[in-house]
């Protein structure tokens, strides 16, 4: 199993644009076989800031996401929104292991 950690900085003015338009993304990519989680936390702290937590099976299922058509959407309807260019960290989960404790 693969994490996707990212941090996404918005433009302030642009953080419930932001969370409308992830938050069909997000829908879309759950509804993916081999996504199972993408979660999205916004900071207390600083409202433009983002993380977004997404799991999948393989680097396979990673490369069908990037190549969606409601991934592409998303991409292109936030660009202008970013502040900075998002950062991601890939990560192999360790617990749980099994497909069926996601």
């Amino acid at each position: 199993m693969l994490v996707y950690a990212v941090d996404v900085l918005v433009k302030k003015g642009f953080e419930n644009d932001f969370l409308e338009a992830i938050e069909k993304n997000r829908k879309s990519t759950l509804k993916e076989p081999g996504n199972y989680r993408f979660d999205v936390s916004q900071s207390q702290e600083e409202p433009s800031s983002f993380f977004l937590y997404e799991v999948y099976g393989s680097e396979e299922d990673v490369a069908a996401h990037k190549s969606s058509h409601h991934y592409l959407e998303w991409r292109e309807t936030v660009a202008d929104w970013m502040d900075k260019p998002r950062t991601g960290r890939k990560f192999e989960a360790k617990f749980p292991r099994e497909e069926s404790e996601w």
